[in-house]
């Protein structure tokens, strides 16, 4: 066995080889983070096994920096293991009491990790095309995150410049109050509206749903407004609701591709009431290859979702918290997805309401929905069956 270590960085990698016996086969060397270094770490390789030796890979999952290389080593057939950089960190302090972190000590340290066989699960090229997923998923959260601060600047502003708004239509964030705002943001610029240009703007913007009798309504409330004349404001809110409308459309056309993707995949997620394509991609994109998973515990662990353990003498776990490791992006779908599992399905909704009556928060009795969902969920994966109802 040879096995081959990566600590990877923005412009270099260092690489390091050692064989089953210990015997460093090539120290710390660098490549550049290009073809020719991609190219120089393959000779290396190459020259340092033979034909009958097994080999292993590792690097770790340092997010795009590793991408391109990891790409690399799969293109090449080499079985390449991407590895959590805290299991490396916790591995490489088991080694030595002394605090040193080096790039040539990882290379080392993973090198060495991999010859220890601690139970890493080798990355398929499932994984590495599931990063498509994965991208799409996360750009989309971030979008619909800055969104979501956009309209908060847009209940501000609001509150400003025509208090008086927000109780007289369902939501301020629909097309037609939009379409008010940009063209009368303010109550002052309302209160002198023509009613005719008015009625127009609100018709054509809820498509037939507000006509005269709502265009007066608006028009005598904001002259009866509290609001404040500010242009400055005004000025904002409209730069404000533009930008929410680009979003609006960008985060649509990136609904669009992961719809082709989920299409692509064909999996048995979205069979389970309450999942969508959306939130049944991002569970996917986060997991990857369910595979590398033996248990469902191991995907709760990894979403962060399991309890953490403290025992010391007579002390046992006495408020055991959520261990809120691992990524991020996966905690909140299983999390949210569970809320509306637990709306749509009657099995999930007996489960959440006994876990309530037993006095649990409703957070807590949430993340043990949550727990019986993942469960479900890797039992559906591996198997291929989509979800079927009791009785």
């Amino acid at each position: 066995m040879i096995t081959v270590g990566i600590d990877v960085a923005k412009e270099k990698h260092d690489c390091f080889i050692l064989s089953s016996e210990g015997e460093v086969l090539a120290d710390v060397f660098t490549i550049q983070n290009n073809a020719e270094g991609f190219n120089q770490l393959l000779q290396v390789i190459q020259s340092c096994a033979s034909p009958i030796d097994k080999m292993k890979v590792g690097l770790e999952a340092t997010g795009h920096y590793s991408y391109n290389i990891l790409g690399f080593l799969l293109e090449k057939g080499l079985p390449t293991f991407v590895i959590n950089p805290l299991h490396t960190n916790l591995y490489r302090k088991s080694l030595s009491l002394r605090k040193t972190k080096t790039d040539r000590v990882d290379a080392r340290t993973i090198a060495t990790m991999l010859m220890s066989d601690v139970g890493l699960k080798s990355y398929t090229d499932t994984s590495y095309h599931n990063e498509e997923l994965k991208s799409l998923t996360r750009y989309r959260f971030d979008k619909v995150k800055q969104r979501a601060k956009l309209k908060s600047s847009i209940t501000r502003l609001v509150c400003i410049l025509f208090p008086e708004l927000e109780k007289l239509v369902p939501t301020l964030h629909i097309a037609s109050v939009y379409a008010l705002l940009l063209e009368y943001p303010g109550a002052k610029q309302l209160a002198g509206a023509n009613l005719t240009h008015l009625k127009a703007v609100l018709y054509e913007a809820s498509k037939g749903r507000y006509g005269r009798d709502r265009a007066i309504m608006l028009r005598d409330a904001a002259r009866n407004s509290i609001g404040s004349y500010m242009p400055a404001k005004s000025l904002e809110l409209k730069h404000t609701i533009r930008s929410i409308q680009v979003l609006d459309a960008e985060i649509e056309e990136i609904e669009t591709e992961i719809e082709k993707l989920m299409e692509q995949i064909q999996s048995p997620i979205t069979s389970i009431p309450g999942i969508g394509s959306r939130m049944g991609a991002m569970i996917l994109a986060e997991v990857g290859d369910f595979s590398n998973f033996d248990s469902a515990d191991k995907v709760l662990a990894y979403a962060g979702l399991s309890p953490s353990t403290y025992q010391s003498g007579r002390m046992n776990n006495c408020y055991a918290h959520m261990e809120k490791r691992g990524s991020r992006y996966l905690r909140y779908a299983i999390f949210n997805a569970t809320k509306y599992v637990c709306y749509w399905d009657p099995i999930f909704k007996a489960y959440l309401e006994k876990k309530r009556s037993e006095g649990k928060h409703y957070n807590v009795a949430i993340s043990h929905a949550a727990k019986k969902l993942v469960r479900l969920i890797y039992a559906m994966q591996r198997s291929g069956q989509p979800y079927r109802k009791a009785g």
